[in-house]
């Protein structure tokens, strides 16, 4: 038990249980994603600052409905969320949207999946956007977008962009057996070209590209959806360039692939994967050499509805690793829900919340939180809304309001916010930040992608329990590594190259 011996040393008990209050009233008027069998699936929301006021904006997909953009206007820490309406051109059949800064100007633009051509959308000062495709060369066939991740290659002024499509539209014999490929867009100077197949596709729902060996070799991870390729897929692992699978890298293991979370909770400094499905949820621990299946007892497969009399198996989709009661330990959201009316799954599927213990299991405390509402979740995000150093939630709902939930947890840890800049790649994808305490050194990698349908871009979050001293450095994305700086406790750092030495701006 790797996970178990490795978290002895870190943990810190949690002073209470999670507290969250519901603030879908802070919206500016209710938002539903919504709309026929092609938006079954996605449902995203990206979570970043469009407008530099250090507080997370919400961009939420909205199916046939328009996807809406809500600019953070909370008025102080821990005061109560809520938002304004912001400006959008006109978009529907928006499944999902990742933020990035695509053209290095320092202001987030986004990466938009779409059921039809995706679009770039230019982020402008105080959150204005414009779609930037044409300009930058970006042409897209007209496809059935659910995944996405995108990472900085060497030598490259412009993010290499991959976006995964699920079933072929366009296939006569669909949509049982028709998965689309996915494409792969690498920069041609300050833009794109044709874009490279991704192939054998099996109905991609969510990517991730993470150095997961900490070689400087990201690859691409993709998980993909057994309801739709029914016999021979499996989950995904290519070498970026050239472009080819990996098998060796990955075992085959076959699910029906909604979404993946990916982060070190074992203290090793290696990131470990969990991919939610119908059934079982999995989480893999990283041997570095590759990866093993959690034991059941760690409590993540989180496989049937832990409340109500509907004993139908969970249907997973979002899922995201954060330090909710910032005890030190990394915590995990999943975001449940039925596809539609599919009678083999639970229709009353709680989202769940798995609180890591000091022993490395997980306890389920969604229904104490107050946030195991029973909706057909999609996508989600956790991120400090209000500025109070406690990781807020929002979730998707199908057919159902947005869901904005304010974290009350009393008795929480210290924390930590570590932003990495720099020029070009700006907010320092790829990099990995590690955190050195006397608990032990947290690693967290910079990455775009995972989740379901929607990412963040911002500071990554450390819990740090009752430590008040910690020390930080940054691995850059060329494997330059910093020397470690003192970390103010309890706020947002960004930091900066200055030679070998970070530049620390609170």
């Amino acid at each position: 038990m790797k996970a178990v011996i490795a978290l002895a040393f870190l943990a810190n008990p949690a002073g209470a249980d999670p507290v969250f209050v519901d603030r879908a009233d802070g919206l500016p008027a209710p938002h539903v994603y919504a709309g026929g069998w092609e938006h079954f699936v996605g449902g995203g929301v990206a979570a970043f600052d469009c407008n530099g006021d250090r507080r997370p904006d919400l961009f939420a997909a909205g199916g046939e409905n328009p996807a809406r953009l809500f600019v953070n206007a909370t008025e102080a820490p821990g005061a109560p969320i809520h938002f304004i309406e912001g400006a959008l051109p006109p978009l529907t059949h928006v499944t999902g949207a990742y933020p990035l800064d695509i053209d290095g100007d320092g202001l987030l633009d986004l990466a938009v999946l779409r059921v039809g051509p995706d679009l770039l959308l230019r982020g402008g000062p105080d959150c204005a956007f414009r779609d930037a495709s044409d300009d930058w060369g970006f042409h897209p066939r007209d496809a059935w977008t659910t995944a996405f991740s995108a990472t900085w290659e060497r030598g490259q002024d412009f993010p290499t962009l991959a976006f995964g499509h699920y079933v072929d539209r366009a296939d006569p014999e669909g949509p049982f057996e028709a998965c689309d490929t996915s494409d792969l867009f690498r920069p041609t100077g300050r833009g794109y070209g044709a874009a490279e197949v991704i192939a054998p596709g099996y109905c991609a729902l969510s990517m991730l590209i993470t150095d997961w060996q900490r070689k400087g070799e990201p690859g691409l991870r993709v998980s993909n959806d057994r309801h739709y390729y029914v016999r021979g897929g499996y989950e995904q692992m290519f070498r970026l360039n050239p472009l080819a699978e990996r098998v060796e890298d990955w075992p085959h293991v076959s699910l029906w692939g909604m979404g993946i979370a990916s982060q070190d909770i074992t203290g090793d400094g290696l990131p470990e994967v969990m991919m939610t499905s119908m059934g079982d949820q999995l989480l893999q621990f990283n041997t570095g050499a590759g990866f093993v299946n959690a034991p059941f007892s760690i409590g993540t497969y989180a496989q049937r509805p832990f409340l109500g009399d509907d004993g139908r198996p969970s249907t997973g989709w979002h899922a995201e690793f954060g330090d909710i009661d910032n005890d030190g330990l990394a915590d995990l959201f999943i975001a449940k829900g039925n596809v539609d009316q599919m009678p083999s799954n639970a229709i009353h599927d709680p989202n769940n919340l798995l609180m890591q213990q000091p022993d490395g299991t997980f306890v389920e405390k969604a229904d104490v939180a107050g946030i195991a509402t029973t909706e057909r979740s999609r996508g989600a995000a956790l991120a400090d809304l209000d500025g109070d150093g406690r990781l807020d939630i929002v979730v998707i709902n199908r057919r159902a309001p947005m869901e904005v939930w304010q974290n009350q947890t009393p008795e929480t840890g210290h924390w930590a916010g570590i932003e990495p800049h720099m020029t070009g790649n700006t907010r320092a994808v790829g990099a990995w930040v590690e955190l050195r305490s006397a608990g032990g050194i947290m690693a967290r990698e910079v990455t775009v992608g995972g989740g379901h349908a929607g990412g963040q871009a911002g500071p990554l979050h450390f819990g740090l329990g009752s430590t008040t001293e910690a020390d930080v450095r940054v691995i850059w994305p060329d494997g330059t590594v910093s020397d470690w700086a003192p970390v103010p406790i309890d706020r947002v750092s960004n930091v900066s190259r200055a030679g070998s030495a970070l530049r620390l701006n609170p």
